[in-house]
């Protein structure tokens, strides 16, 4: 999929003050959101997702509020870096190598959770499965790091609605968030205006 850098409007910007670009300068404010079970807005490798603490059952019900998504509708998860994986789903059944060769990247790898997964029991009830990303986003990646959780990952937009690849395309769902990364033209992990 191919996106556009955009300009961003400096006046809203400054009004709202929750706007900020996803550099790694900007991480620690995303991460203390995310540890006090908030919900942020965040670039990714294919579009903007609401993200939060996966072990938290306060921060999942706020996403799934906000998107009016059903509870029985499932949210993937994220995590910084593939060895993350093993703490919430069963990958030792896989071939060796096989998620090192996939992730990061724009895939959703779908797992068994297993009975030691430490995610929380309000993501995706009545599942056994969970699906899991490394995005190929540095920004997305350093916040997973830093929150040392898995991070529920869902598109930025109302359940049903079409996927927001540009962060006016969810405008009336920023009051719902703590805190907006944009994408920035300077970086890789930035490639478009993310929260």
């Amino acid at each position: 999929m191919a996106l556009n850098v955009e300009k961003f409007d400096v006046g809203v910007e400054n009004q709202l003050g929750l706007i900020r670009s996803a550099t790694e300068s900007n991480a620690d404010e995303a991460i203390e959101a995310l540890k006090a079970g908030k919900v942020i807005a965040v670039p990714t490798d294919t579009l903007y997702g609401f993200a939060c603490d996966a072990c938290s059952s306060k921060a999942v019900n706020r996403i799934y509020d906000i998107k009016g998504r059903k509870h029985t509708s499932p949210l993937a998860i994220c995590v910084g870096d593939v060895s993350d994986i093993e703490h919430f789903a069963v990958t030792d059944h896989l071939p060796h190598g096989l998620l090192n060769s996939l992730l990061p990247g724009p895939v959703t790898i779908v797992l068994g959770r297993g009975e030691s997964s430490i995610l929380e029991k309000s993501l995706n009830p009545g599942l056994d499965s969970i699906g899991v990303r490394v995005p190929d986003s540095d920004f997305i990646r350093i916040i997973a790091r830093g929150s040392r959780s898995a991070l529920a990952l869902t598109s930025a937009n109302l359940s049903g609605q079409p996927s927001s690849v540009s962060i006016k395309d969810f405008k009336n769902l920023w009051e719902h968030c703590i805190c907006i990364r944009r994408w920035c033209a300077t970086s890789r992990s930035c490639r478009i205006d993310s929260c």
